[in-house]
């Protein structure tokens, strides 16, 4: 039953979002780095109108050596504009004067940056690098409990540990992206599209 729920969630994702992908805009690896910082509690759309106008003001250097204030001033649309300012700033620091301007493909690295968890950790190297990763945001935290993927109480290492053990290895980084999508855009926090949902017969939390 365990390996037909799953296909049944895997093989409906494939049919929603067959080309499933970040929806943040980047150009560079640093890019992605800093805009995964800045989509805590914002949603990607405001992120990549903030960035957009971001990169066009700054090099990675450029922001290195910016003036904090005019990074929060053109920031601010994002929210918490003064920590990520100081986050961000260091960020680009720390990768232009400790690795040559590049991100590395270094877990402790760059969870030891001011701003990265584990979460945008795992979206960098995804992305940057194919490392396999599952990035639990809080979408694919609510539709993993939803689902049954997990309990109520996990936290999100609990959460990404059981989708770890459940997904098969080389679908991690392909299930994430799908998931979020779902998330975002038919599983809802508020109001989700449960109606027309091919998964509804194994939701936890069936709105109809």
């Amino acid at each position: 039953m365990k390996n037909k729920k799953i296909e049944l969630i895997l093989d409906y994702l494939d049919q929603l979002y067959p080309d499933a992908r970040c929806e943040l805009n980047y150009n560079k690896d640093y890019e992605l780095l800093i805009a995964t910082v800045l989509s805590a509690q914002c949603t990607d759309a405001r992120v990549n109108q903030v960035t957009e106008k971001l990169w066009q003001k700054y090099s990675l250097k450029d922001l290195a050596e910016a003036d904090i204030s005019e990074i929060e001033s053109l920031i601010r649309p994002v929210g918490s504009y003064t920590k990520k300012a100081f986050y961000i700033k260091t960020i680009a620091q720390k990768i232009e004067n400790d690795c040559n301007g590049s991100v590395p493909n270094d877990r402790s690295f760059l969870e030891s940056l001011p701003g990265v968890g584990r979460k945008t950790c795992n979206v960098v190297l995804s992305n940057i690098y194919d490392v396999p990763a599952i990035a639990v945001d809080t979408h694919v935290n609510r539709v993993s409990k939803r689902l049954g993927l997990a309990y109520q109480n996990d936290d999100v290492f609990q959460v990404e540990k059981k989708l770890m053990k459940k997904i098969s290895k080389e679908k991690w980084s392909r299930f994430h992206h799908q998931m979020v999508l779902f998330g975002r855009y038919q599983c809802k926090a508020i109001n989700p599209k449960c109606q027309d949902c091919k998964l509804k017969s194994i939701c936890h939390d069936v709105h109809l």
